[in-house]
């Protein structure tokens, strides 16, 4: 069935809309890499099961450190292989569930808890996300965790749309939660929010080896509402150029130099967006990103869970 609501919204874009939809690598969410980690004794010792969506394989994780995603897969997500004061750990918010005959995505803002000798002693907030673009395994440190991301990927085409299907569970809550390490702390007053985003960027690098970007096309989605079943095909419009004169713009679309990226000496910086790329443009990288929560590392709402499936680029 999940095939046929695919084939058939395919079907209908392209003999209805002369538009071409690409899928995206390993975007119909069939094939998942399972990776073994064997966490430390002094947390229990367990071996767990963390997803890499790529290549069908079984792996142990800690043979393999760091785990390169750029030679197998372009995506990347929020589950992580931890060697933190030489304590092994495992951490999975991403993992495929079954969908009709087929697989997709299913990702869950949860707390996961580091128990040393029986006793809770470090506590953090995951909102499960999945993006294009590589982890730096094993995470030797959670004070940042952007340190170990380099987001984004080379891309120099301009799609007109992101077309997948999903479906979410959203919090009414209007507070969310910041939980890092030993720490806890409400934050009223805001909700959290499941997020598809899409950014085309224009980057260089400096001597320095500074990344400087403008940003070429947006297209930013937040789901605010429980959408109980599948939305097929849905298609999200990227818009190009500078976007804050347009009805389309939110302020949650502004220039950010939240992500980072790996420069060619191989050090993780900050992508500085240092403004509005032209519609003539020809981006050189692209971020794709679905996560539960929208507040960024360690802040949000246990509980709030986003499904996608079948991702393809409209041309």
């Amino acid at each position: 069935m999940k095939r046929l609501v695919f084939l058939l919204s395919i079907f209908f874009s392209i003999g209805f809309a002369s538009a071409q939809l690409v899928p995206l690598n390993f975007g119909n969410f069939e094939s998942w890499t399972t990776r073994s980690v064997k966490e430390s004794a002094i947390i229990g010792g367990a071996t767990k099961s963390i997803y890499v969506l790529g290549p069908s394989e079984h792996i142990s994780a800690d043979k393999l450190a760091p785990y390169q995603y750029g030679k197998k897969t372009f995506w990347s997500s929020s589950n992580t292989y931890a060697k933190v004061a030489g304590i092994t750990k495992a951490s999975c918010s991403v993992e495929p569930e079954t969908r009709d005959s087929g697989k997709c995505a299913r990702l869950d803002t949860r707390i996961e808890k580091v128990k040393v000798l029986g006793l809770i002693n470090v506590s953090v907030l995951v909102s499960g996300s999945l993006f294009t673009g590589e982890t730096i395994e094993p995470i030797k440190s959670a004070d940042d965790p952007y340190c170990n991301i380099s987001f984004g990927v080379p891309f120099n085409k301009k799609p007109k749309a992101l077309v997948l299907d999903y479906k979410c569970k959203i919090s009414k809550n209007n507070y969310v939660m910041k939980i890092s390490g030993m720490s806890s702390k409400r934050i009223d007053g805001v909700q959290d929010r499941a997020e598809i985003i899409v950014y085309l960027q224009k980057r260089w690098e400096d001597a320095a080896g500074n990344i400087h970007a403008v940003r070429v096309g947006t297209m930013r989605t937040q789901l605010t509402e429980d959408v109980p079943d599948w939305k097929n095909a849905q298609r999200m419009e990227i818009h190009y150029g500078n976007i804050t004169q347009t009805d389309y713009y939110k302020d949650y679309m502004q220039l950010t130099n939240r992500y980072r990226a790996k420069n060619s000496k191989g050090m993780v910086v900050p992508i500085q967006e240092e403004g509005w790329g032209s519609e003539q443009d020809t981006p050189t990288h692209v971020l794709v990103m679905a996560t539960a929560g929208n507040h960024g590392a360690f802040i949000g709402t246990v509980g709030n869970t986003l499904w996608v499936d079948n991702i393809c680029f409209e041309y």
